[in-house]
């Protein structure tokens, strides 16, 4: 099993279970993206060593872990749940034990998507439909504020997207849909079992 395999070789412990969840109506429960569904993303979405990554409501930061561990990235993972956070900063000792990685590749933060300050260095963001529409537009402002400060290459990566951020980013935003990767086995079932990639124009 997957989920098993890659905690044990990352040193972490980021499954989740049924008491996973946020006690708000705006943010979603705890969901890891799933290992085999990365393994998917990355065949056909290629991330270069310059990129930062962000993930908003990172959980317990299997996302941040895996692509540090597989592409050498700077990552840095949001979180406001305090218990959730907690548990990634546990796994990034473990991380950090088991493989020696500077402290500055991985990073976590206690707060909420919507205040945090998008880096000029950020250039990738990662979304699992973490919250509700409204803190997605407000995050998606931030990003398009800190751009006009700093232009670059921006993309959002989305996993199972809802109809309401796929709306909003393209009647409301300059974003353009990039590449869709359906997950084989699963697309078929569940049409929301995709990852969809806008890219800014």
């Amino acid at each position: 099993m997957k989920e098993y395999y890659y905690d044990k070789l990352m040193n972490i412990h980021t499954q989740g279970n049924k008491m996973d969840i946020n006690n708000s109506i705006l943010y979603h429960p705890y969901e890891p993206t799933p290992y085999s569904a990365l393994e998917e993303l990355f065949k056909h979405y290629e991330v270069k060593m310059t990129d930062n990554i962000v993930d908003f409501g990172c959980g317990k930061g299997r996302l941040n872990f895996y692509i540090n561990h597989s592409f050498n990235v700077v990552c840095t993972g949001i979180e406001m749940n305090e218990t959730f956070f907690n548990q990634a900063i546990q796994n990034q000792n473990s991380y950090f034990r088991k493989f020696g990685k500077q402290k500055g590749t991985i990073q976590f933060l206690n707060c909420y998507a919507e205040d945090y300050i998008i880096q000029p260095e950020d250039n990738r963001f990662y979304f699992f439909n973490p919250f509700s529409v409204q803190i997605f537009i407000k995050v998606v402002n931030n990003i398009l504020l800190s751009v006009e400060q700093s232009k670059r290459e921006i993309d959002l990566i989305l996993y199972y997207a809802s109809d309401d951020y796929q709306h909003f980013l393209e009647t409301n935003t300059l974003f353009n849909l990039f590449k869709e990767i359906p997950l084989p086995g699963h697309y078929e079932k569940d049409s929301y079992e995709r990852f969809l990639i806008y890219r800014l124009a």
